[in-house]
């Protein structure tokens, strides 16, 4: 079995781009795992290709920031090249979210449970936040590796809001709370996360 060349081109890509900007020592082992587990195929979903508003509003400005750093434009390039085939959806908010939460923001399964290519193993995805939108707080059980592609903020645990700019990257450990928030600038961020295999 072999993967579409878009989605191909694009991990391929985005495992040079995270191996480059992920320098926590957790997290580096935790993409390096994920990047294993992605060397196994799995069938991909067709015909699924579908945007939401906040889309067409802001991902193009999300994405118009040139690094310099080869890896991570191209990994820019590879992400507008698969976009047209991946499935935009929106979570519910809470309590947390900030306004205009609900029409904001769009979340894409790249790699995992219900996305383009659907398995179970790894999670790997997006997140689009529009200005001055804050997506609400949570928490899950697999550990995450974020990949910063624009201005914005973050926090997780007892930490401050903090900033890791475009190209930075961060690790969030199993079952601590996080959230994101924009500036004036919409906000895009990959996410992978790795869930514990259970043992058959």
């Amino acid at each position: 079995m072999e993967r579409p060349t878009a989605l191909q081109d694009f991990l391929d890509a985005a495992s040079l781009a995270f191996d480059e900007c992920a320098h926590d020592p957790q997290g580096r082992a935790s993409v390096e795992r994920i990047f294993a587990r992605l060397a196994t195929v799995q069938p991909v979903r067709t015909k699924i290709g579908q945007r939401l508003p906040v889309c067409d509003r802001h991902l193009d400005d999300a994405l118009a920031n040139a690094t310099g750093r080869p890896v991570v434009d191209r990994l820019v390039e590879r992400f507008r090249a698969l976009e047209p085939q991946l499935e935009w959806r929106a979570r519910k908010g809470d309590e947390t979210a900030g306004a205009g939460f609900a029409d904001g923001h769009a979340n894409v399964m790249i790699v995992g449970p219900g996305g383009f290519e659907n398995r179970d193993d790894l999670w790997f995805g997006v997140s689009l936040l529009a200005p001055r939108v804050r997506y609400p707080d949570h928490d899950h059980a697999p550990e995450e590796t974020y990949l910063v592609l624009s201005d914005g903020e973050f926090m997780h645990g007892d930490s401050d809001w903090f900033s890791p700019g475009v190209g930075g990257s961060f690790y969030n450990p199993p079952g601590i709370r996080h959230a994101m928030r924009a500036g004036d600038r919409p906000l895009f961020a990959f996410w992978v996360l790795l869930p514990e295999q259970r043992e058959h």
